[in-house]
């Protein structure tokens, strides 16, 4: 049982630990170094999918592991418990984010200007465009604090 242990924690490390990075390091790095927002939002736009492909994958080992661990040690699978629904929560979102919200973002980035800043801040294109940012921008903070009640959660569970 220590492996399932390791693995629920090591999924969520890599999953939390690439949201901090992301945040934290990457997206704003990118926006301050590279000579234009475009590059910039396509070197973001890119991680960003990558980083969703890290969480779904990492949020299935996690809850596999749950069932699994939960399975061994009390002889039910508590598919309802806390960190159960907080994983599937987060994995929801990020599937949202993934094939819902970045698909309608590239749709609208293709539309406009190379340098988005170029059009105007009443293009109805942009202003889609800058509200599901921030929409996506919601989601992954969610993801994030979901994350950390998770682990709050498991900390307090072994």
């Amino acid at each position: 049982m220590p492996f399932l242990r390791y693995l629920m924690l090591l999924a969520l490390i890599v999953w939390i630990g690439g949201l901090f990075f992301f945040a934290f390091v990457l997206a704003p790095t990118a926006f301050s170094i590279l000579p234009s927002k475009h590059l910039a939002g396509s070197v973001v736009g890119s991680s960003l999918k990558s980083l969703h492909w890290i969480g779904i994958i990492s949020g299935a080992v996690f809850f596999l592991s749950s069932l699994i661990y939960s399975r061994m040690s009390s002889g039910a699978l508590h598919p309802a418990s806390a960190r159960n629904i907080l994983i599937l929560l987060m994995i929801a979102l990020t599937l949202i984010s993934q094939f819902g919200i970045i698909p309608r973002m590239d749709a609208l980035r293709a539309a406009l200007p190379e340098n988005i800043e170029l059009a105007p801040a009443d293009d109805p294109t942009r202003m889609s465009f800058d509200s599901l940012h921030q929409t996506s921008t919601r989601v992954e903070g969610v993801v994030l604090l979901l994350g950390l009640g998770l682990i709050y959660v498991v900390a307090f569970a072994f």
